[in-house]
C-alpha cells in the first residue's frame, strides 16, 4: 500500500506539470525512484493510473463538501463551509485539483463519465439537504444545488488566478454571502404554509 502511495504521488507531480498527454510512464518511474516493471505491477497503464488519481480527488472534494454539511445544522454555516471546500480544494500546494477540473483528457469517456459522476455527487450531497430543509421538489433542489456548487467551483478557481487581489477568507465569505443572499429565500421545510 506505500508503495502504491508513493507511485500516485509521483504520478500526480508528474501530471499536474505536464498534462496527460505529455506525461510519461518513464518520467512516472524516475519521480517515484521505481524500475517501470514495478510501476506496471501497480498500475496496467498510463490511463488506469491516471484515473486512480482522479479518483481520489474526487473523493477528497466530496469528502470536504460532506463533511462541511454535516458539521452544522446552521444552513449559513453549511454555504459558507461548501464554498470553503471548494477554496481549500484549489489551493492545495499539489495542485491536483487542475487533474479534476483542467484535464487534457476530458474527452476521454472513462474521465468524463468520472467528472459527470463527481458533478452529481456534489449536487446530490447538497440537493439532499436544501430539499430537507425547504420541503422543495427533488429536482428543484438539484437544480438549486447544481447552482451553488457552479458557483463555488468557478468563484474558487477565478480566486486561484488572482490569489494576490483578495485574501482566500474574505473570498469565502464574499461568495458564501452571495450564495446565501440567494439560498436563503427559501423557507425552512416547517415554516413553509401548506398548499391549499
Amino acid at each position: 500500500m506505500v508503495r502504491r502511495e508513493q507511485l500516485l504521488q509521483a504520478a500526480q507531480e508528474v501530471f499536474v506539470a505536464q498534462g496527460y498527454h505529455r506525461a510519461a510512464m518513464d518520467d512516472i518511474a524516475d519521480r517515484a525512484g521505481v524500475s517501470k516493471p514495478v510501476l506496471y505491477q501497480h498500475f496496467p497503464g498510463k490511463l488506469e493510473l491516471y484515473l486512480a488519481l482522479l479518483d481520489g480527488q474526487i473523493e477528497a472534494l466530496i469528502q470536504r463538501i460532506r463533511t462541511a454539511l454535516a458539521s452544522t445544522t446552521d444552513n449559513r454555516l453549511r454555504v459558507e463551509g461548501a464554498v470553503a471546500a471548494y477554496f481549500d480544494f484549489v489551493d492545495s500546494k499539489s495542485e491536483a485539483f487542475r487533474l479534476l477540473f483542467e484535464s487534457d483528457l476530458r474527452s476521454d469517456p472513462a474521465v468524463r463519465e468520472r467528472v459527470s459522476d463527481f458533478v452529481q455527487a456534489c449536487v446530490s450531497a447538497t440537493a439532499a439537504t436544501i430539499a430537507e430543509d425547504t420541503g422543495t421538489t427533488p429536482a428543484r433542489a438539484q437544480l438549486l444545488s447544481s447552482g451553488l456548487s457552479g458557483l463555488a467551483e468557478m468563484s474558487a478557481r477565478w480566486w486561484l488566478d488572482h490569489r494576490g487581489t483578495i485574501d482566500k477568507a474574505e473570498a469565502v465569505a464574499l461568495m458564501a454571502s452571495l450564495a446565501w443572499r440567494g439560498i436563503s429565500g427559501f423557507p425552512l421545510q416547517d415554516r413553509v404554509s401548506p398548499t391549499p
